[in-house]
């Protein structure tokens, strides 16, 4: 019998989201990026659209005017993202919650953006809550970027019926899906000549209200896309430093804190790249290498995460471009290996912490990706294996289980009975005798949670494992 002990799943020093399909690219199974990256994310972002009352809804507005003369990505009657499907007289069958459930079987929680019309009645937002409920704690990212033009929702409405409506809409969230983290995406602190927030009076009720405070803050743009080329001779791009994104968002902190009376909350960048449109591929990658290690090296603990934005993109925002030929196909770019290289520093890593020895059946909790209870099996590695692989029989054979093996992460879903484990030794080989810890989770089966578990249950997933994996070690090639 393998020795077992208690382990739990921790923060990371900052977390590390991904955002996932968009306007400017489809959703990519989760599958394949976690093969890509080697470990999964915090959270992953999705971004979806909630106009209901709109004559042409629910299609996608590019499909429902397809006809109509656009020369910018926000100029349709209402935001061009994909339509969320729940809500009132909706069903939770189809799009966003099959990629909700993707992405919380791999043991990630949700980001869901949410562009919504500002008229709608509470009983849309009762029963968008109620969609939402049983994804765990995921966070609801609602009205972004609130302080712009450019959405549908800031063209029906003020400054002040936006920000009321976020209040709104936060206090019924709370109140209908407890579960569920608001994040209010607004105004940045980005201008020398005063230290206010762009529409922080407006905002400062919805400030208080949030969970979690946001900018969306890009180092370098091209907002013009598809539109518009970026070129020196036109003016629809930008491009500026680490350092000054990195303090601006900083900034924005520390005026958040006083407008809240000293109060502190998490605070994340929703959306961060270099745009590869203005920058080109290799200062792309210098650039966000800077951002990292301004991260990683300021003493001050006040910065909780941010999502890079995106994984494969139509342009070139992503870790993959979209093959022209195919969207199912990604060309990779130099940003995904820095990425990954980069991610998989400890600092940003979640923590993987040891406890007790424990006997089977133990039970697995999942509370998040920052909070989860697993089990750590010690494997005894001769040398660097030619074979490492595990098998998955009796009531395993059901399990839904994210395993993490010398640093490396991987995904058993239901009905699965074999995981090869040798990736992981490929590009890090061991230098002789070693014990490694096979470390076990079980994220939801479904991709939701079990109303049937009891008290806590929107919060909390149980796992009982009865049996542990038949783990196949060899150090030679067969003769």
């Amino acid at each position: 019998m393998a020795k077992l002990k208690s382990i739990t799943l921790n923060p990371a020093g900052c977390a590390v989201d991904l955002s996932d399909g968009s306007e400017r690219g489809l959703y990519v199974e989760q599958d394949y990026i976690l093969r890509k990256l080697g470990r999964p994310h915090r959270a992953v972002n999705i971004m979806y659209c909630y106009y209901p009352n709109d004559e042409a809804w629910p299609k996608r507005a590019q499909d429902a005017y397809k006809d109509m003369d656009v020369s910018f990505a926000w100029d349709y009657p209402y935001d061009n993202y994909f339509p969320y499907l729940g809500g009132k007289d909706g069903n939770t069958e189809g799009e966003p919650f099959t990629c909700m459930r993707d992405i919380r079987r791999h043991g990630q929680d949700v980001i869901l953006t949410l562009t919504c019309d500002p008229k709608i009645t509470d009983d849309h937002i009762i029963a968008i809550a109620k969609d939402l409920r049983p994804f765990g704690r995921m966070m609801l990212r609602m009205n972004h970027e609130c302080t712009g033009n450019w959405f549908s929702f800031n063209k029906r409405a003020s400054y002040q019926e936006i920000a009321d409506f976020y209040v709104r809409f936060t206090r019924i969230v709370h109140e209908y899906a407890p579960n569920v983290s608001m994040i209010l995406c607004a105004g940045a602190a980005d201008n020398k000549r005063s230290e206010k927030i762009e529409k922080e009076d407006e905002f400062i009720e919805a400030f208080n209200v949030t969970d979690i405070w946001s900018i969306d803050k890009y180092i370098a743009l091209n907002w013009g896309w598809p539109y518009e080329v970026a070129e020196k001779s036109n003016r629809q791009h930008m491009r500026n430093t680490a350092a000054s994104t990195y303090n601006c968002a900083k900034k924005t902190f520390e005026r958040l804190k006083h407008l809240c009376g000293g109060k502190t909350k998490p605070m994340v960048m929703s959306e961060l790249n270099a745009d590869g449109d203005v920058t080109g591929p290799y200062d792309q990658v210098k650039i966000m290498k800077n951002f990292f290690k301004l991260v990683k090296n300021d003493p001050e603990s006040w910065f909780s995460g941010f999502c890079f934005y995106q994984f494969r993109d139509d342009g070139r925002l992503g870790l993959e471009i979209t093959d022209p030929n195919n969207p199912n196909v990604g060309i990779e770019q130099p940003m995904l290996a820095a990425y990954r290289d980069l991610i998989n520093d400890d600092f940003f890593k979640p923590d993987i912490k040891s406890g007790r020895q424990v006997k089977l059946p133990v039970r697995l909790r999942w509370g998040s990706s920052e909070d989860a209870e697993g089990v750590s099996m010690e494997l005894n590695f001769k040398s660097d294996p030619v074979f490492a692989e595990a098998n998955f029989e009796g009531s395993l054979e059901d399990a839904n289980l994210m395993m993490e093996l010398n640093g490396m992460w991987f995904y058993k879903a239901p009905g699965v009975k074999f995981v090869d484990f040798m990736p992981a030794f490929f590009g890090k080989k061991l230098g002789g005798e070693t014990k490694l810890n096979l470390n076990i989770f079980a994220p939801p089966a479904t991709g939701e949670n079990n109303p049937m578990q009891g008290s806590g249950w929107d919060m909390d997933y149980l796992y009982v494992m009865m049996e542990l994996p038949k783990v196949r070690l060899r150090f030679e090639p067969i003769m």
